[in-house]
């Protein structure tokens, strides 16, 4: 039994809106994007100048630092626009983690400013040339301070806003530029009343922080690209609206599959009883893939059943009982698709165990070998199982 006519309007009509919202999505990002190409450029050209005038090479590697800046900018936008094509036959599943490999080249800009950097700071360390400062280019230096905590500040939230991971690392390298021109006005004031110059060796430790922090980027973002677990207040809302239908004992087995920011797809497994029959399964779970993707924007593309026993009177003892041995083992999490049948002399059941255990499948195997020599007269049909939230429900 299929969805009636006016589910499947709303359906229709939540993805029309979910394309929408998108739509809008990629060109804030884009605007973002070119606020930051622009501010940016002015800034890198500013420094620049004022970094060959007074022949500071701490200037002058703050302002290449803003090059990569623009750059990085550049690269948001064109990997937005990228993401926002249609699905086609060759990525049936959008092109989404084209966001992620933007973020990943960012990471990658940041790193070779940094390297340069550092190169070139040792250079002046080794080989001191004679600074000048004025105070009309202290004063460019003092404004480019905010201009940057501006930046910072303004692609942070709307990274936040649009889930951007290329807007958050770009508003966290402008939030770490405003600390290098800090620095950079602090070893120019020092110069001017003390006559000690630290523009080297500052430009060495800025170097040394821009690496740290391409560093820090690229692993987040190369995590993202591997595969993280899902997250366990999503995990948690998705399960709480499968259990909303009163015929649903209980949710498990829940996969999402990240195909970009805010891009689900996914699988899980409910337990009815077992009295259902197809039809009515059938109807069930398309109620409960509706209501999922109304509710959270992700797309269940498979909804796995589990069946619980409502004719044989011992099985809940029996449940009670494995339930107790698998619980008393300290790294499992759950015990769940449980069945007892009694004409083939088989218990059916899966475990849950974390990944915190030493040997997961050492740990399984003594709760099979368990329950078996307290039931040796059934065959044990015992899995594995993997909750890929770690929430324990």
């Amino acid at each position: 039994m299929g969805m009636n006519k006016k589910a499947d309007f709303l359906f229709g009509e939540n993805v029309n809106k979910t394309e929408a919202a998108e739509l809008n999505r990629s060109k804030a990002i884009v605007k973002t994007g070119t606020v930051g190409i622009i501010g940016n450029l002015l800034l890198s050209i500013s420094k620049g100048i004022i970094g060959l005038l007074t022949n500071s090479i701490a200037i002058l590697l703050d302002a290449v630092n803003n090059i990569t800046d623009v750059a990085s900018s550049a690269v948001t936008i064109i990997g937005t626009k990228l993401a926002g094509k249609k699905p086609d036959k060759k990525h049936p599943f959008g092109h989404g983690r084209v966001e992620y490999l933007s973020a990943m080249i960012i990471s990658v800009l940041v790193l070779y400013a940094g390297v340069t950097s550092i190169i070139e700071s040792v250079k002046k360390i080794l080989h001191p040339e004679k600074t000048s400062y004025t105070v009309p280019f202290l004063l460019v230096i003092f404004g480019a301070v905010f201009v940057k905590i501006a930046l910072g500040i303004f692609f942070i939230s709307r990274g936040k806003k649009y889930n951007s991971v290329s807007l958050i690392n770009s508003g966290k390298d402008a939030l770490l530029d405003s600390v290098i021109s800090v620095s950079t006005l602090i070893s120019a004031l020092v110069f001017i009343f003390f006559e000690i110059s630290l523009d080297s060796w500052l430009g060495a430790l800025i170097s040394a922080l821009v690496i740290k922090t391409g560093f820090e980027m690229l692993q987040e973002t190369a995590s993202a690209l591997l595969g993280e677990r899902i997250e366990p207040s999503l995990a948690g809302k998705i399960k709480r609206t499968v259990l909303k239908f009163p015929d649903v004992k209980g949710a498990y087995d829940l996969v999402l599959n990240n195909y970009g920011p805010d891009s689900f797809n996914g699988s899980v497994h409910i337990e009815v009883p077992d009295y259902f029959t197809a039809d009515k399964i059938d109807e069930l779970v398309r109620k409960i893939q509706l209501a999922v993707y109304n509710e959270h924007k992700v797309i269940l593309t498979a909804v796995g059943v589990y069946s619980y026993n409502t004719k044989d009177k011992d099985a809940l003892k029996i449940r009670g009982d494995i339930y107790n041995i698998t619980l008393k083992h300290p790294h499992v999490l759950q015990m769940h698709g449980f069945y007892l049948n009694r004409e083939e002399k088989t218990l059916r059941f899966d475990v849950v165990i974390s990944f915190d255990s030493p040997d997961r499948y050492a740990e399984f195997d003594k709760i099979v070998l368990e329950v078996q020599n307290m039931y040796p007269e059934y065959e044990i049909i015992a899995a594995i199982d993997t909750d890929y939230s770690e929430l324990d429900s």
